[in-house]
């Protein structure tokens, strides 16, 4: 039986994108708050990681020999067919624009 209220200070703009995804997907906010609080019950935590991201590494920063490496890194995967071909990772993106 649902008889507790949860009230939360949120930006506008970050709560009215996730409501409007929600609103997509045919989710309720509730649903979606009730999941949240089972997860960190269940894992005695929060169910993600809460980590800042390492910053990527720019080119300028990089070493000579780190450079190197990643570019001979890319090059394997290239010529072992192991990467995405270009047209498909643009695809994917502009499908997730619209």
């Amino acid at each position: 039986m649902k008889d507790a209220t949860v009230s939360a200070r949120v930006e506008l703009n970050i709560k009215n994108e996730a409501e409007e995804i929600l609103q997509r997907l045919g989710i309720p906010v509730s649903t979606v708050i009730n999941s949240l609080y089972r997860q960190i019950i269940y894992r005695k935590g929060v169910p993600f990681s809460m980590t800042i991201p390492q910053e990527p590494k720019t080119l300028e920063s990089m070493t000579t020999e780190e450079l190197n490496a990643k570019l001979f890194h890319s090059y394997q995967q290239s010529v072992n067919e192991e990467g995405i071909p270009v047209e498909e990772v643009f695809e994917s993106l502009e499908r997730g624009l619209h």
